[in-house]
């Protein structure tokens, strides 16, 4: 998980460098993950520092470019279809505060490093894959990718090829889940989202 964790967080240092997800600005998958580094940046530059402040900064580009119904819906499994249609959505609008808040978090440890992007998506079935190579400071390298569907919204993001933020978030919905339903992990949800923006901007 820690090292998921640095990855993750090197994904968006890349940010810092500029310029190089613009090569490929005609392939609409591309374009989606270009707009949302364009905007993690602007909201690094902003905002150093204040998890709030970012995470109000980065917010409506990550709901535009991000599926959190479908990731929610996935994270979930089976239980999500006896949910009623107010849980569900409670529970998305929930999730969509708490992945922001996440990646509000996240972008606190983007420092240096080296993103670069391929200049073309590929094809999955139905939906589109791009692949990004995130290098940190010290040459070290991870591969991360964003997985679209058709309408070039993300629905996964992949770590080394294999290693699925949903399925990690499947992992940390289980134990709410199983102790209360719907109404425990919208709690879950809740707490942790204002746990995060609670932190206080470092000195």
């Amino acid at each position: 998980m820690r090292l998921k964790r640095i990855a993750l967080a090197l994904l968006v240092t890349g940010l810092i460098q500029g310029g190089t997800v613009a090569l490929a600005a005609e392939d609409p998958a591309v374009a989606a993950i270009s707009k949302t580094y364009a905007r993690f940046e602007s909201a690094l530059k902003d905002s150093p520092k204040d998890v709030k402040a970012r995470a109000d900064g980065i917010g409506s580009t990550l709901a535009e470019t991000f599926d959190f119904p479908a990731m929610i819906r996935v994270a979930v499994g089976p239980k999500w279809k006896a949910f009623t249609p107010e849980q569900q959505g409670a529970l998305t609008e929930a999730f969509g505060r708490y992945f922001t808040a996440t990646y509000a978090t996240r972008l606190a440890q983007a420092a240096g490093g080296i993103f670069s992007v391929k200049p073309q998506s590929e094809t999955r079935g139905p939906n589109r894959m791009v692949q990004t190579e995130v290098a940190n400071r010290d040459g070290d390298t991870s591969q991360v990718d964003f997985l679209l569907g058709p309408d070039n919204r993300v629905q996964d993001v992949y770590l080394n090829g294999n290693v699925s933020e949903v399925a990690s978030l499947r992992g940390s919905f289980a134990e709410p889940l199983k102790a209360g339903g719907a109404d425990a992990l919208l709690t879950f949800l809740r707490d942790r989202t204002t746990g995060m923006l609670a932190v206080k901007p470092a000195p």
